[in-house]
């Protein structure tokens, strides 16, 4: 079946044949989102950003304002992360909520242009761009990079008066992790921008470790995922070197696919399937690559509220509890909240509480109120 996305100029790769700035917008056009509740007037946008390594590299995504708005202008900027939603085809986020398909995270989008922010969601390196793939699924720097430089374009569109517009940050699962390594790398990457804080549920904190855990059962599709995204992010090191033949293979069927599709492909699929040894995440290029992607290194500037589930089957809570372990030992402003729910409950349930803690981040800029002392864990 074509890809719907290959037929859409919009989303071809454009030739960088100069070094565009990071954030600056080469191609944008309007569209409707007809399955969002609460959305005005929307842009496509095809922006300039940076790979992990610092390569430019074109990325999409899409911009939506909201109906009405309690705030003077500018009005606020959502970075809004979704969860994974594929290594390709045509299910990344700014087609979705603008075609006939449901975007699955629709909902909290709503939540927040019902507060009358802007939201922005990206779709990521690799994904939505024709030619560019697969999706860099699990490379941090690149997710933040994608974040960052997606407010940046939001604040450069003409049709918008949002050159001095406080951002926020918010994700759930792998979008929790692309918001806490926007949140590190801020400061360094996108200094002039005013972020204000940052929600993230569920956080990929350790992919090392989860690709491990859930290696061979119903979510072993994810490691795959996980194996092909980072092989992608990491292409000048020969990282290729741990797979069989028929692993090569695999991965070329498997690097089109959406996340359902790899859930049912490789339900219950080892790694060591398509490896050269059965436990690849082990292997010392690997190790070094795996260790490179783990969050809680650098302390964020600015308040972090995590949250995650206790009965979580997919992202171990362990992970998101040791995540604000290493933030609070960092001196970071970060608070806690567990949910006595699922991976899926936790998502809705927790919600509410990250929308609150991101209207109140917008309410101070960063350094002008004092640190509150970092809250002890909690459970609902």
């Amino acid at each position: 079946m074509t890809d719907p996305a290959a037929l859409d100029g919009f989303y071809s790769s454009p030739a960088l044949d100069f070094t565009p700035r990071p954030g600056e917008i080469l191609r944008r056009r309007t569209v409707a989102t007809p399955r969002l509740d609460g959305g005005n007037r929307a842009w496509q946008l095809v922006y300039a950003t940076r790979t992990a390594f610092s390569a430019p590299i074109p990325a999409s995504g899409i911009v939506i304002t909201p109906h009405t708005t309690e705030f003077a202008r500018p009005s606020p900027i959502l970075v809004y992360c979704t969860a994974f939603h594929g290594l390709g085809g045509h299910c990344a986020p700014s087609q979705l909520l603008a075609g006939e398909r449901t975007e699955p995270e629709t909902g909290f989008i709503t939540t927040a242009l019902e507060r009358g922010w802007t939201v922005a969601v990206p779709d990521g390196h690799g994904l939505g761009m024709t030619g560019l793939g697969p999706h860099q699924f699990l490379a941090g720097r690149a997710a933040a990079h994608a974040v960052l430089d997606l407010a940046r374009a939001v604040r450069a569109l003409p049709e918008l008066d949002s050159a001095q517009a406080p951002c926020t940050v918010w994700g759930y699962a792998d979008g929790g992790r692309g918001a806490v390594w926007a949140a590190e790398q801020q400061p360094q990457y996108a200094p002039e921008l005013d972020l204000r804080g940052v929600a993230a549920g569920a956080v990929v904190a350790d992919p090392g470790a989860l690709i491990a855990e859930i290696d061979g059962g119903r979510w072993a599709g994810l490691g795959l995922a996980g194996l092909i995204g980072l092989g992608r992010a990491y292409t000048h090191l020969p990282v290729g070197h741990i797979l069989t033949d028929d692993g090569h293979r695999t991965i070329e069927q498997a690097r089109e696919l959406d996340a359902a599709a790899l859930l049912v492909t490789y339900r219950n699929e080892p790694l060591g399937r398509w490896c050269e040894r059965p436990d690849p995440w082990n292997d010392p290029l690997w190790r070094y690559v795996l260790a490179n992607e783990t969050s809680g290194r650098v302390a964020p500037q600015v308040p972090v509220h995590l949250y995650h589930g206790t009965e979580d089957a997919l992202v171990p809570a362990a992970m998101g509890r040791g995540l604000f372990a290493e933030y609070r030992a960092l001196g970071v402003d970060v608070s806690w909240r567990e949910y006595a729910t699922s991976h899926i409950g936790t998502a809705t349930d927790g919600a509410a509480e990250a929308i609150a803690r991101l209207a109140s981040y917008l309410l101070h800029r960063p350094g002008t109120a004092a640190r509150p002392a970092p809250p002890s864990p909690q459970t609902t």
